[in-house]
């Protein structure tokens, strides 16, 4: 029973740890102490001077295995963000102003994944403050991040059943490569790389001065939004066709089976013609894209809703395409490295005050930087993760972590968010059950006499009548 919980327990830390070991060999049991453990009081937050390692160090392995703090306000973001997710998932259809913005634009929904990448890199400047072998570390990272990757790909990479079917199916040959966890594992080991192999190479003679004292990892930053930047805008992007995947849409030609899109354009960020899109289709395979992107909710694509409708819609309304794709996964995992530096602020200074200080500022110049983007031409758009639209949702995660440690970790209001926190514990397991539907699945599953008489159909009826 007690290796069942310890499987249970590794898997469900996969969101990234809040704490940092002493040792990479101590990593798995520390997975264990962090998802069960109690939480500790933060004194001076998990900064520690060098003279308390030593005295740590100096009591032998046996210390090593004691419970270690966590940041009570990086478990209530990560369980607000979770929360958010399931709030605009099942709310988006009811409130379209909170679901995922068509094209361009920012709504609620917007936000979810850039706050988990930022959460995610805060975690891993606590995990692997102190590397003293970078090789196990970067094993240990590398492992963590492919099973995070496969587990996206199981939950995402086919379907479930529908409300009137109770059919599974996964077609290997459609399978659905990239996805939400597979991002996340990306931003993951991106960062954690960074984070392993550059701490050798910090300048230790700068004080305190972030933005030198971590010099190449801002090297990365700049380089990885480089190569976005001159991609999206220097790629040729040729006419494609696809196949039409489902035969119920709309289709006023003669031949529904192909459709063609006329590009032979560059630097376009449309939903048609854009470089993301023709790296996805030419290294990932058009049939293996999201059959159901959400540019499928502007009003020029709505028409094929519609089977009496005069006007044909564009051809690209019916593609698929891949929102968490190659290239826009360059600049999600810059979102996981900014949240690096937050985390080596909470490490490197002790005092509360210089702590919020230094992130506001932080926050504060990424997010002008943002609407000056935006306001020269730059759009915001979540399914290309713009330059601009980085910057303004990780600035935001900023300020919103601001917030929380203030008031949980500074102040001490544990309560009112206890289920926050708790949320943020089990963050990974409440994604599979509630924001991936298993549970509706297996609710689901119940039905009287037919599948349609099921709990889910009844409640979704009573929504939507």
């Amino acid at each position: 029973m007690a290796k069942q919980r310890h499987k249970v327990v590794e898997i469900t830390d996969l969101l990234a740890p809040t704490s940092p070991p002493s040792c990479p060999k101590n990593q798995s049991s520390l997975s264990l102490s962090l998802a069960m453990a109690d939480f500790v009081p933060l004194s001076g937050g998990p900064g520690e001077s060098q003279e308390s390692q030593e005295s740590r160090e100096s009591q032998g392995p046996r210390e090593t295995k004691q419970r270690r703090p966590r940041l009570a306000s990086l478990d209530v973001f990560r369980g607000l963000s979770i929360a958010l997710m399931i709030f605009v998932d099942y709310g988006g259809s009811i409130l379209p102003f909170i679901a995922h913005s068509p094209w361009n634009g920012v709504h609620l929904a917007d936000f979810v994944m850039p706050f988990f990448l930022f959460i995610a890199g805060i975690s891993l400047s606590l995990v692997y403050k102190i590397t003293p072998n970078k090789g196990q570390a970067t094993w240990n990272a590398s492992l963590r991040a492919i099973k995070l990757f496969l587990l996206g790909i199981i939950l995402q990479g086919g379907y479930f059943h529908g409300v009137n079917s109770l059919t599974f199916g996964v077609d290997i040959d459609k399978v659905r490569w990239l996805g939400i966890l597979q991002r996340i594992a990306i931003g993951y080991i991106v960062a954690a790389l960074c984070e392993i192999w550059s701490s050798s190479l910090i300048w230790k003679d700068v004080g305190n001065g972030f933005f030198w004292k971590y010099f190449l990892n801002w090297v990365v930053i700049f380089s990885l939004s480089g190569i976005y930047v001159g991609l999206s805008y220097g790629l040729y992007v040729p006419d494609w066709q696809f196949k039409l995947q489902q035969t119920s849409l709309v289709c006023h030609s003669d031949d529904c089976s192909f459709q063609t899109v006329k590009c032979s354009v560059r630097g376009d960020l449309g939903p048609a013609c854009n470089a993301a899109g023709m790296i996805d289709r030419y290294v990932l395979g058009i049939e293996h894209l999201y059959k159901k992107p959400v540019y499928r909710n502007l009003e020029v694509c709505k028409s094929y809703k519609n089977s009496q409708a005069s006007n044909e819609p564009p051809s690209w309304c019916l593609a698929p395409s891949e929102p968490e794709g190659i290239l826009s996964s360059l600049t999600a995992a810059v979102t996981c490295i900014i949240g690096l530096h937050f985390g080596h602020i909470l490490v490197q200074l002790e005092d509360h005050k210089d702590r919020i200080s230094r992130w506001l500022l932080f926050s504060l110049s990424i997010f002008t930087l943002a609407l000056g983007l935006t306001f020269a031409g730059f759009p915001l758009n979540k399914s290309l993760y713009t330059i601009s639209y980085m910057l303004l949702t990780t600035a935001t995660a900023g300020f919103t972590f601001c917030v929380l440690y203030l008031v949980v970790d500074v102040y001490g209001y544990r309560s009112p968010t206890f289920i926050l926190e708790w949320m943020g514990r089990h963050s990974l397991s409440i994604f599979v059950l509630v924001a991936s539907n298993i549970a509706i699945i297996v609710i689901q599953g119940f039905y009287w006499r037919k599948p349609q008489n099921n709990i889910v159909h009844w409640v979704i009826s009573l929504v939507h009548s």
